[in-house]
């Protein structure tokens, strides 16, 4: 049953009670600007699709997007190339770590799903050799979603990301090999790392991704952001593999299409009722926030949430 006359008291209730989390998990360290962030922190928000916003915590605090970015990139591909992106990228679980090289080379340069690495890389292609200036491009979807204009990215961690990103440069680099990247790795991997390091709050991720939750129609301007067909494809993909190793795990427990990323936050798609936005930068072993996790599946819990 879901129910938001009293959510605000809810997600300060949730909050309090994940406190003794935070020692349980490790802040992502070998990004060395990500590893600076103070890991004591924590958020939560829910939007709906009603222009309402529910949140406790530090839920103005930007953080760094990372592994989430890629659904934005990934409905800006799919609207440029529709069917023919699932050519150079498939829609499968992986079941290896999300930056795989082996599994790469198996399967000669075509990414197993667009949410891990290998798959994102290619999706940023897609972005650089369709945009004559795809960095903008990302920024400006992203403040067109979260009606937001100082959306930005962090240079700092732009930066470290390129200083301390040769996976991924090795990824990018034998896709190429294979002839599934386009445009030149290293312009590729700038866009990539530049997506990664945005920096957002949880109520704008809340608010950002409500087209995901209303069939690809953002409910605040009523703007079709993709087909609803596509809305579909994402939170399926999500649903499957955008929990890292734990995506198993948390549609058994939780029931909902989910994205987190490195930089702490954890995303959830709620169709037909809204969008839950969780941070804290601990991780667990599988890269997921410690204390995001345990919100975000106590709140689905209490209000009813899951599909299943």
């Amino acid at each position: 049953m879901k129910q938001t006359a009293n959510l605000t008291g809810l997600l300060q209730r949730l909050l309090e009670h994940s406190r003794p989390l935070y020692s349980q998990g490790k802040v992502a360290d070998y990004i060395p600007a990500l590893a600076q962030v103070a890991p004591q922190q924590a958020a939560v928000a829910v939007a709906t699709l009603d222009g309402k916003i529910f949140s406790a915590g530090a839920a103005q605090q930007n953080f760094s997007l990372q592994s989430i970015s890629k659904i934005f990139g990934l409905v800006m591909a799919m609207n440029r190339l529709s069917d023919e992106l699932w050519q150079r990228v498939h829609m499968e679980p992986s079941g290896q770590p999300f930056n795989s090289i082996v599994q790469l080379e198996w399967e000669q340069g075509i990414p197993r799903n667009p949410v891990i690495n290998a798959g994102a890389i290619l999706v940023a292609d897609v972005l650089v050799s369709h945009y004559s200036a795809s960095k903008t491009a990302f920024l400006t979807f992203l403040r067109r979603l979260t009606g937001v204009e100082t959306i930005y990215a962090d240079q700092q961690v732009y930066l470290s990301e390129l200083e301390h990103g040769n996976r991924n440069a090795a990824l990018a680099y034998l896709m190429k090999s294979f002839g599934n990247i386009e445009a030149e790795v290293p312009q590729v991997l700038e866009h990539y790392f530049h997506q990664c390091a945005t920096a957002i709050s949880c109520e704008q991720l809340a608010r950002s991704l409500l087209f995901l939750a209303n069939r690809g129609v953002q409910p605040l301007s009523n703007e079709i952001i993709c087909s609803r067909r596509d809305a579909h494809r994402v939170n399926a993909i999500l649903s499957t593999s955008g929990m890292y190793d734990q995506s198993g795990e948390f549609a058994f427990k939780v029931g909902l299409p989910a994205k987190s990323g490195v930089g702490g936050a954890i995303v959830a798609i709620v169709p037909q009722f809204g969008v839950i936005a969780a941070w804290s930068p601990p991780l667990n072993p599988y890269g997921n926030s410690v204390v995001a996790m345990q919100v975000i599946s106590q709140l689905a819990e209490e209000l009813g949430l899951s599909l299943f």
